[in-house]
């Protein structure tokens, strides 16, 4: 999916966001953003796709920040709030479905969009959207796909939830190789983050999607040859979030693809054909 007009605000949105977390002088803020904006226009007509241009930005803005993980604090709340809610409800998650379905809800736990808040009271709004269910429900036929899996993470906190979902289909009899980003970059979760969660000793392999470079979404030319290999051998992919969307959704040469999600901007949900805030499980083959 290539970058659109409405995709630039929000990236210039999000530079502003991370500088101000980690920046209380508004000149600076400013020189950040404008940095960013002149590299984006000069890119964004670039033949590649959204996260390609995304991540060259964000990596000149945290270059510039001087902080290589400007969303570190957040992301340990995250992990905290996805934590307390699992907890709570981890004996009523049952099926192949309950597992994906905790794991959509969990992508709420982002801030890589202008248009998407996220939500104070993660217990209460886990269980309001567990009880309305998925929008797009392609569960069954996802899990009839699950014998050698490559599950693509995206954010922290909902790490927590895929954790649980990859212990799932280890039980099941999966394959599951598990990759996480390969450098900081947003709140997305990390080697670090997988390892805190005991991911390294849960699935057969877990690896980062690149070798160290801040990196949105799956950048195949930037595959460790691990990860190369386990998506030629796979059955299946699941991929989390939006970025992993942006990443594959026009790509060639891929297994079947499950995009687990929670769609929380219009480009996308124009993409799709579905509406901001739908609950997603959709496979693609």
């Amino acid at each position: 999916m290539k970058l659109t007009a409405d995709c630039t605000d929000c990236l210039i949105s999000r530079v502003e966001y991370e500088s101000r977390l980690c920046i209380d002088d508004s000149l600076r803020v400013s020189e950040i953003v404008d940095a960013c904006r002149t590299l984006l226009e000069r890119i964004a007509a670039d033949p590649v796709p959204a996260p390609v241009i995304a991540s060259r930005v964000h990596r000149l803005a945290y270059r510039m920040i001087g902080d290589p993980d400007p969303y570190r604090s957040l992301k340990k709340g995250n992990n905290a709030d996805a934590a307390a809610v699992c907890r709570a409800v981890r004996g009523e998650l049952a099926t192949f479905r309950d597992l994906a379905l905790a794991s959509v809800i969990g992508n709420t736990l982002d801030y890589g969009s202008q248009a998407h808040t996220v939500t104070d009271n993660f217990v209460e709004f886990f269980r309001r959207e567990f009880a309305a269910g998925l929008t797009v429900d392609d569960t069954a036929a996802i899990e009839g796909l699950a014998s050698r899996v490559v599950y693509l993470a995206d954010n922290c906190g909902e790490i927590v939830f895929d954790a649980l979902f990859a212990d799932y289909l280890k039980k099941n009899g999966a394959h599951v190789t598990f990759a996480v980003r390969g450098a900081p970059i947003l709140n997305d979760a990390t080697m670090e983050d997988a390892v805190a969660l005991g991911l390294d000793r849960r699935v057969d392999l877990l690896t980062p999607t690149t070798d160290g470079i801040a990196e949105l979404g799956l950048n195949r030319e930037h595959a460790p040859p691990a990860l190369a290999d386990a998506l030629d051998r796979a059955t299946l992919v699941i991929a989390k979030g939006m970025a992993n969307y942006e990443s594959l959704s026009d790509g060639r040469d891929l297994p079947p693809v499950a995009y687990l999600m929670s769609v929380k901007c219009a480009p996308i949900g124009a993409d799709i054909g579905i509406p901001v805030g739908s609950r997603v499980a959709l496979l693609r083959e």
